[in-house]
């Protein structure tokens, strides 16, 4: 079965960037599009009915929606195979279920009922947070595919997440551009001006156990031809992130499944830079 790359639609100008980025993502994959809108309408719109029709107005729009993404997907891509639905459900549960079978999931930062104060939609967040493949998000400004950005991996504390590190070694590898891997190290608290760290460990020692948490995470799972950069960093990892995503074309990040009701958790760190970061930021889950 050749899973697809779904795009999360509803007529916004973010979801319309998700629509060329997943355009793009199936095209590299040589996989299908799948344009998903999803909305519970029957809520919202009531016994409103678009009378030449004899469907709710929501529906109606979101049949539009769909058919303006469609064409603006084979206009970026020809020749890709792309379908559409259009669900009767929450977006947030209907884009959850979609990622089950599917390869990639795209979203926009905010759709059309984000609220402008807000970092990050709901939307956006929740998918990210519970969905079952990974997820990219569309933070940053509209890139070009043209002169794609190197792809930036974030290496936890506790290691990266496998499944990150095989994520952003096939995205850099398909659009030739080199895998920079960051880990963030901190300095030791301090006591006093001039006293011995409270951990009675050096600086230095905490920038090679970065490094070498770097060189373990990295062991495998990589091309040979793959370009790879290392880099250690002093700060929160979630500001050396943000500030590497400056100038990358994604930041890849991983996310742990917790056992419990709610499924995927995401991290602070995670959480931060799908609020912060000046680039798309892939959230890659991995299974317990």
């Amino acid at each position: 079965m050749d899973l697809p790359v779904v795009a999360g639609v509803d007529g916004s100008e973010e979801s319309l960037r998700a629509v060329d980025r997943a355009a793009d993502e199936a095209a590299l994959r040589g996989a299908p599009l799948r344009l998903v809108y999803a909305s519970l309408w029957e809520r919202y719109e009531g016994s409103l009915i678009a009378q030449e029709v004899g469907k709710p107005v929501e529906e109606v729009m979101a049949r539009d929606v769909m058919g303006a993404a469609e064409r603006r997907a084979h206009q970026r891509r020809p020749g890709l195979v792309v379908t559409t639905a259009v669900l009767a459900e929450e977006p947030e549960f209907g884009l959850v279920n979609e990622s089950s079978l599917a390869r990639l999931v795209v979203l926009g930062c905010r759709g059309r009922s984000g609220v402008a104060e807000l970092l990050l939609g709901s939307v956006s967040l929740s998918v990210a947070a519970h969905a079952h493949c990974p997820v990219i998000v569309l933070r940053g400004r509209p890139e070009e595919p043209a002169a794609p950005g190197r792809v930036v991996l974030g290496v936890a504390e506790k290691g990266a997440c496998p499944a990150a590190v095989r994520f952003a070694a096939e995205e850099a590898a398909l659009r030739g551009v080199p895998l920079e891997a960051v880990r963030a190290w901190r300095r030791p608290a301090h006591t006093a001006a001039g006293h011995q760290p409270l951990s009675g460990r050096p600086a230095l020692t905490q920038e090679e156990e970065a490094a070498g948490a770097l060189e373990e995470a990295l062991r495998k799972d990589l091309p040979d031809d793959l370009r790879v950069h290392r880099r250690t960093a002093e700060g929160p990892a979630r500001d050396v992130l943000v500030a590497a995503s400056r100038d990358a074309g994604l930041l890849v990040v991983g996310a742990r499944r917790r056992t419990g009701r709610f499924g995927l958790r995401l991290g602070r760190v995670a959480h931060g830079v799908l609020h912060h970061a000046d680039c798309p930021v892939a959230v890659v889950p991995e299974p317990a």
